[in-house]
């Protein structure tokens, strides 16, 4: 633990997606053992899933929980003046907070929802954050990278797409401590699974994949002509049953929920997984070293979800599978590959110590020291914080936050 000069306020900013919010509700457990007395502050988007995960680690701790009325950039120009508003709405309630309870440092976890902290906290002179576990970021975390004191990405191909003058460090995407603790025995008896069979996870997100759905439904009936394997299938809540229908005709070993609470379980009892390329469940899935076969989410317009699955399938630690929508289009060619992984062992383990390889499971607690080393602490003996204070020199003291010095900054190295 690590005893500060003046009680600690962390405030984090952002959300939409549980890919925005879990590595920073991570990482906050992480500041909260380091420094217990610790208070936060979250400033979150009005989408339902920010309340619900935010109030569940909600406690007589956290000063306060404000939902900002902000947007993601609108695609035409009908949407700018509703933008425009919640833009305003957010940066005012932004300054409002901060001018009441001054932050020792704001957290930004990516995207939109963390604009107007980020950019109000600049403005006051608090120290900014910023995490990017996707290996391209996106605009807004472009945009942000300038204003941000340091960029804490997943993966050294993040580096490229930053301006040199962002200071990025290569740090792991903050995972929760679970997904170290899990083991397959937990996992297996959590969720009615056989201890003597080999378990296929398939998971779209918490609200599923349809387009995974129905090719793992169409192919059902060759899943369960392997011997020795079973499925476990997180299908949704608009598909859960349309999956059990395929698999209990097909008489395939299945457990098919609609969504879990316990990932950390289910990874742990996993051989094999077909799933998203959100960034943090790649993290979750490398910490676990599992093999993937990954389809990456199609919709996006910058399909940053490809960039995210080329990580893993260029270190031999997944196969990437482009979800072409139609089913008659993707079963086929997930049914070859998944087959072709299930009757190969060799080629499991393999890509289970790639996958491995990849993982940064230490990365909320590294990231907890280098920013407490950065919002200024009692001295101790923390490598990390040493480690950033090496990379980038006191920017607090020589004044490289100012705008006018950013272009003469030293961009940081990725962390060994």
């Amino acid at each position: 633990m690590i005893a500060l000069r003046r009680e600690l306020h962390v405030a984090f900013a952002g959300g939409g997606t549980g890919g925005h919010l879990y590595p920073v509700l991570s990482l906050a457990d992480a500041v909260r053992r380091e420094v217990p007395a610790a208070r936060f502050s979250f400033f979150a988007t009005e989408r339902a899933i920010d309340g619900r995960l935010i109030g569940r680690w909600y406690d007589e701790r956290t000063d306060r929980m404000v939902f900002q009325r902000v947007r993601p950039l609108p695609r035409s120009v009908s949407g700018i003046f509703g933008f425009a508003r919640g833009w305003r709405a957010s940066v005012r309630r932004c300054g409002e907070a901060f001018a009441e309870h001054r932050p020792d440092v704001v957290i930004g976890s990516g995207g939109y929802g963390s604009a107007p902290a980020i950019c109000v906290a600049r403005k006051m002179g608090i120290p900014c954050v910023l995490l990017n576990p996707d290996a391209v970021p996106g605009k807004a975390n472009r945009f942000l990278a300038g204003k941000a004191d340091v960029v804490f990405a997943q993966w050294p191909v993040t580096e490229l797409s930053f301006p040199r003058t962002a200071r990025v460090l290569v740090a792991g995407c903050p995972i929760r401590r679970e997904f170290g603790t899990a083991d397959r025995q937990g996992g297996v008896r959590r969720f009615g699974l056989s201890e003597a069979r080999r378990t296929l996870l398939v998971t779209g997100a918490s609200q599923g994949a349809r387009s995974i759905n129905r090719a793992m439904a169409a192919i059902a009936g060759e899943l369960a002509g392997i011997d020795g394997w079973q499925v476990l299938h997180l299908a949704g809540p608009e598909d859960v049953e349309f999956v059990q229908s395929a698999y209990a005709a097909r008489s395939a070993p299945s457990v098919v929920l609609d969504y879990s609470d316990y990932m950390a379980d289910a990874l742990a009892a996993a051989d094999l997984v077909v799933t998203r390329a959100g960034a943090s469940t790649l993290a979750e899935i490398t910490a676990r070293a599992v093999p993937s076969v990954i389809l990456p989410y199609p919709y996006h317009r910058d399909k940053h979800q490809y960039a995210n699955a080329a990580v893993l399938a260029e270190a031999n630690a997944a196969v990437m599978v482009e979800d072409r929508l139609e089913v008659e289009l993707n079963a086929p060619r997930l049914a070859v590959v998944l087959k072709k992984l299930m009757f190969d062992g060799e080629a499991l383990s393999k890509m289970s110590r790639n996958a491995g390889a990849l993982s940064a499971p230490d990365a909320a607690r590294e990231i907890t020291g280098m920013v407490l080393a950065l919002v200024g602490r009692d001295p101790g003996d923390e490598p990390n914080s040493e480690r950033l204070l090496q990379q980038t020199g006191d920017w607090r003291e020589n004044g490289a936050r100012d705008d006018e010095d950013r272009g003469a900054g030293t961009s940081v190295e990725a962390a060994a």
